[in-house]
């Protein structure tokens, strides 16, 4: 017992790379994590990270590094030696960059972004009341190289479109400056810091199960058949196939997974549940779906199954395709080992808020409330993309494609099972006011 306690005790060494700043900030953030004996190394350019992490790739269990593009060169050299992880820039940092452009009067026209998404750049837009400001946001992967980035920069500002380029990488900034193109560093919050350090902690040995559990993920293209009617022959819809197996395949590829093609417009897939928390950014973005709708005008369902055996999961993934096909396609669900949902993951649409119902009780209560499987996905899906929690008796029916009689029925019934009360009245035109009645439920979700 006495070496085991020792074991317990010993700290977790882990490796933290990155420039001066951000390297210093890793080390007062982690002061918070006693569990770990911290490792710093401090480069003063990116190209120096994967000699810097191959130094103590043997006497660490996992490594921090400042950005994705850092985080892609390391594993190009070390592979999969020790968990990798990097710090992602949220939209938090922009409040600050945009402070400083201010403050220097770059911002007098519009501005180009990379590492955050058109989805973030514009809801930070419209809360400093700037929704009115131009912006260009690299469509690209965050792991860019760093030439094509500041090209990109570069091309926004000689064009006139952009006064103030906001890079969330440290190489990107240093290439701007010998450009000559004005610009500000999108720095991580601290917030975001712990977050990565968090993650770090899950994927070490003594969290490894966890991390190596097989996660099942099903595919299904939306009215297919639709699509396909409307090629001009069986041949294009042929090509059509190829092209989005391809896709399919590409995105599987990236998640060190495994694909099988069901047949018709059906895919499933294995992975493990550390590859797939990070390539979804914590489960909030499915990358494939916007891929596939640009490309092709397609949206897919997705559901992800976890479970504690291969059968639970695959089982829950089935369970999670139907949700997201309840909610009316273009969505992705996530049905945990627990029966808990979390979903839906943003797609080629943005969604506002990807809700997790860590409350199995809760889901519970609405279905035996009579709210459905069918139309707790439907409302879930209305929820995040809109923010919508307060609905009148006919936008619910509309909404879960139901009379007006049985929406009164079934909003009686919420309300005695405490899931729904009445919000007040929405004044109309012409007519009398109609009632609202607030889900809260879905308010108090996190």
């Amino acid at each position: 017992m006495p070496t085991l306690n020792r074991e317990l005790a010993k700290p977790i060494r882990i490796g933290l790379i990155g420039p001066g700043p951000i390297v210093d900030q890793m080390m007062r953030v982690i002061e918070s994590f006693p569990s770990f004996e911290p490792v710093p190394l401090v480069f003063r350019e990116a190209d120096e990270a994967p000699e810097l992490a191959e130094r103590i790739v043997r006497e660490v269990e996992v490594i921090l590094l400042s950005d994705p593009l850092v985080q892609r060169m390391v594993k190009e050299r070390i592979g999969q030696a020790v968990p990798l992880h990097h710090v992602p820039v949220t939209d938090a940092g922009l409040y600050r960059a945009l402070f400083y452009a201010q403050r220097a009067g770059s911002l007098a026209g519009g501005l180009s972004v990379d590492t955050l998404t058109q989805t973030m750049v514009a809801r930070t837009l419209k809360d400093l009341g700037m929704d009115g400001a131009s912006a260009l946001v690299y469509d690209g992967p965050s792991y860019a190289q760093k030439d094509k980035l500041a090209a990109f920069h570069q091309a926004g500002f000689e064009s006139g479109r952009s006064t103030v380029a906001i890079t969330g990488l440290e190489s990107v900034a240093k290439e701007l400056a010998a450009r000559g193109v004005p610009h500000e560093r999108l720095a991580p919050s601290d917030q975001d810091i712990v977050v990565s350090l968090e993650r770090a902690l899950l994927s070490t040995e003594t969290r490894r199960s966890r991390e190596g559990q097989i996660v099942v993920g099903m595919v299904n293209i939306d009215d297919f058949g639709e699509t396909a009617m409307k090629r001009g022959n069986e041949h294009e819809v042929q090509k059509l196939k190829l092209d989005i197996h391809r896709k399919v395949l590409d995105y599987v590829e990236l998640l060190d997974g495994y694909l099988t093609h069901l047949g018709g417009d059906e895919y499933l897939f294995f992975t493990t549940r550390g590859i797939f928390e990070r390539e979804t950014g914590g489960y909030k973005t499915i990358p494939l779906a916007k891929e596939i709708k640009e490309a092709y005008g397609i949206s897919l369902s997705i559901g992800m199954g976890f479970g504690r055996s291969a059968s639970d999961a695959g089982t829950n993934a089935r369970a999670s395709l139907r949700k997201a096909k309840e909610a009316g396609g273009n969505a992705c669900f996530i049905v945990r080992e627990d029966g808990t949902l979390i979903g839906p993951l943003e797609m080629a649409d943005p969604v506002k808020k990807v809700l997790s119902f860590t409350d199995a009780e809760l889901i519970k209560r609405a279905e035996d409330a009579g709210m459905t499987s069918a139309y707790l996905s439907k409302l879930l899906h209305h929820r995040a993309r809109f923010g919508k929690y307060a609905y009148t008796v006919h936008e619910l029916a509309s909404l879960l494609d139901i009379t007006v009689r049985s929406a009164h029925r079934l909003l009686l019934l919420w309300i005695d099972n405490g899931l729904v009360e009445v919000a007040g009245m929405e004044k109309v035109p012409r007519g009398r006011p109609r009632q609202l009645f607030k889900l809260t439920f879905l308010e108090k979700s996190p």
